[in-house]
């Protein structure tokens, strides 16, 4: 035998594991030390123990006699070539070949295991593209369409995309005689197996070029720029991605176009802040506006409206324009802008302004703080001082 530590423990799996975990295992195992994808010493050595393992306790017969009598038990029944005599391999296709295509057809002639045969290689689909645009907070609110220059590879305008001179034709790879696929033969310890790849020479299209286009050079396509018009939706936020349909890079003859995915960039506002579909904004005031209540314009990315400042705000209050955000970008309607009150310190006053404040925090006991002998009251008078 090939080894002799314990199979579970090489699969790293418990004595009472079912059938389906043992395969799991398997699969894990063979993905990461397979010869043909790990190329470390020893890999290989490591992959024909844990197939054997495998082997072993997924057949239900091997494996009551491994449990009964362990190595013992197979080694004086079983030959190496019986060990993987009708060990059930199938439901490995998906392991990017792992036992299938790598060897080609059946596996060593022992499992009865058939792997996926590569293919000749059809028409390509052509490339997706990405285009990052920048836009503005009013264009991202207010939607727009505009047009962007997106370069690309096209199909060749003179040998039509087929990559070969005017007048000529691709002809049949003489090395893979146009499978697209080369197979090679490999004797292991395990038996013969055959390993399919893609023919190095015409890279799995099953033709080559012996005359390329002068144009494009034999690749059939050229690098051009086109225009293309992209539709800004109202309430497009950053990072949005718009896809355009058929706009990315050509496909070989036969095959559709990539498309062209426009990823959305909102530059900062000098004035707002963006919160989802609601709009931040701070709005300096005077001390006497706060105080007393004022009217006054504010800007929204829809214009400049009038809002009231009610007597005694506070700094930092939040005052709310109802609908005068972003626009919602799935269905109708708009969000808020939510206006901050900042209330702004006076740091150069005169005497009498001094004055004023004095009397406003101090009154006299049992007097009116809003009386004085000019009949204003100081409210008042402090406004005026502050508006002069």
């Amino acid at each position: 035998m090939s080894t002799t530590r314990d199979y579970y423990e090489i699969l790293g799996v418990s004595k009472d594991s079912t059938e389906a975990e043992i395969k799991k295992a398997y699969r894990k195992l063979a993905m990461k030390y397979h010869p043909d994808k790990n190329k470390e010493p020893g890999a290989e050595e490591k992959f024909k123990e844990i197939s054997e393992a495998y082997a072993v306790l997924s057949d239900a017969e091997k494996r009551e006699q491994y449990d009964r009598f362990g190595h013992a038990g197979i080694d004086s029944r079983y030959s190496q070539e019986d060990i993987f005599r009708n060990a059930d391999f199938r439901g490995f296709e998906d392991l990017e070949d792992i036992l299938g295509g790598i060897f080609g057809g059946a596996f060593g002639g022992f499992g009865g295991f058939r792997g996926r045969q590569t293919q000749r290689r059809g028409p390509v689909r052509g490339s997706d593209l990405r285009y990052d645009m920048t836009i503005t907070l009013e264009q991202a609110a207010k939607g727009s369409e505009t047009t962007i220059n997106v370069p690309r590879a096209e199909r060749c305008d003179v040998c039509g995309g087929t990559g070969a001179k005017p007048g000529t034709s691709p002809k049949t790879c003489p090395n893979c005689h146009g499978t697209g696929q080369v197979t090679h033969a490999r004797n292991t310890p395990f038996g013969r197996f055959m390993s399919t790849t893609t023919c190095n020479v015409c890279h799995g299209t099953g033709e080559i070029i012996e005359e390329p286009c002068a144009a494009c050079r034999g690749t059939g396509k050229q690098k051009k720029v086109r225009k293309i018009s992209v539709k800004i939706p109202r309430g497009a936020d950053n990072g949005m991605r718009l896809k355009i349909n058929g706009e990315g890079e050509d496909g070989s003859p036969g095959a559709p176009s990539g498309d062209l995915y426009v990823v959305i960039h909102v530059e900062p506002h000098k004035l707002f802040e963006r919160v989802g579909d609601d709009i931040l904004y701070e709005l300096p005031i005077t001390f006497s506006q706060a105080a007393l209540g004022a009217e006054v314009m504010v800007p929204t990315l829809h214009g400049k409206v009038k809002m009231s400042i009610k007597p005694g705000t506070q700094t930092h209050s939040i005052l709310r324009l109802k609908g005068k955000g972003m626009p919602y970008l799935h269905g109708s309607g708009q969000g808020d802008q939510l206006v901050r009150v900042i209330v702004r310190t006076p740091t150069r006053l005169t005497e009498d302004q001094k004055e004023l404040f004095r009397k406003l925090d101090l009154p006299d006991e049992g007097k009116n703080p809003r009386s004085t002998k000019s009949g204003k009251g100081i409210f008042e008078k402090v406004k005026e001082a502050f508006d002069q």
